[in-house]
Order: structure tokens, then sequence, then C-alpha cells
């Protein structure tokens, strides 16, 4: 289990995404991190701001439209994650085809009543690859993971990699 107190190492904050074609009654869950320097979740918020007949502003955020962006990205030969990017490039996929589920795990919060299994997010995702090709550091197919809705909050077991939902009390 981490520590607990003080900063949170970055490495603590891990992001899995599900390779498994659509459709597939079994999760492939792959964690994001070779050769990334750095993973962000862009919010997206979407801000309104109205002048009432005060003069005074008021601002709103009604919503999020949330992003990653997973640049660069190596092709590994035989990694599911590649190849399900791969055949997303190669038959220009598109609609139903790009749906995926991400989840986030917190390391730092271990379930006390079982061990390895960590406090984890899932969420609907669309897949879009935004280039393929690179440079002479090997072939790269950077992608975008749109965050669609349906989060819910539950464990990640990091050995098994399976996420089971919170139960409603």
């Amino acid at each position: 289990m981490a520590e607990t107190t003080g900063k949170i190492k970055r490495h603590w904050m891990v992001h899995y995404v599900d390779a498994a074609e659509p459709g597939s009654t079994t999760p492939n869950y792959v964690r994001l991190g070779d050769d990334l320097e750095e993973l962000n979740v862009e919010m997206n918020a979407n801000v309104e701001t109205k002048r009432n007949i005060l003069g005074k502003s008021v601002t709103t955020i009604d919503g999020y439209e949330p992003q990653s962006s997973v640049e660069p990205y190596y092709a590994v030969a035989g990694d599911a994650l590649f190849e399900r990017l791969q055949k997303i490039a190669d038959e220009r996929l598109t609609l139903d085809d790009l749906k995926t589920t991400v989840i986030e795990v917190h390391l730092w919060e271990e379930d006390a009543e079982a061990p390895g299994s960590f406090v984890a997010y899932k969420e609907d995702a669309i897949i879009e690859v935004v280039s393929y090709g690179g440079d002479t550091t090997g072939y790269q197919i950077p992608f975008n993971l749109h965050h669609i809705g349906n989060r819910v909050k539950g464990t990640f077991n990091v050995s098994t990699k399976t996420f089971t939902e919170d139960s409603e009390e």
C-alpha cells in the first residue's frame, strides 16, 4: 500500500483502457504509461458566465467533456492495445466500433477488505486515433480518449485487472 500522507506521486494515479473489441464479454485492460512522460485528463468544463441586471457576473459550470491525449504511443507487436488501434486505423472504424471503457485507479487508496484492490472509477469512452507513422524512434499511433459518461465508482484489482462496482447501500 502506498503512503497516504504528503504529496501523492504521479505513478500512484493509474490509467487503464480496455483493448478488447467492442461487444466482447471479457475486458482486456491495458495500463497506460510506457513511453509517456505526461498524461492528463482535460476536464473541458462547459462554463457559462452571465451578467445579471444588478451588474454582477454569475458563472456556472453545467457539465464536462473530459478527454485524454495519449502521445506518444509506440506500437508493440502482439500488444492488445496496439492491435485495437491498428484495426481502427486500417479499417477506418467509426461509431460504436470505437467504444471502450477507461479506469482510473487510486493506488494511494487500497481497499482494507480486499488487499490488492484500490479505489477506482470506470467510465465509457471513445478511442480517436489521431495519426499513425512517426519518426525514426519507432512506429507511433497517438490517440485521444473521449470520456462519454456512465462514470461509476468501485475497486480495481491490479493483479487480476478486474473492476468491481461499489454496491449501493
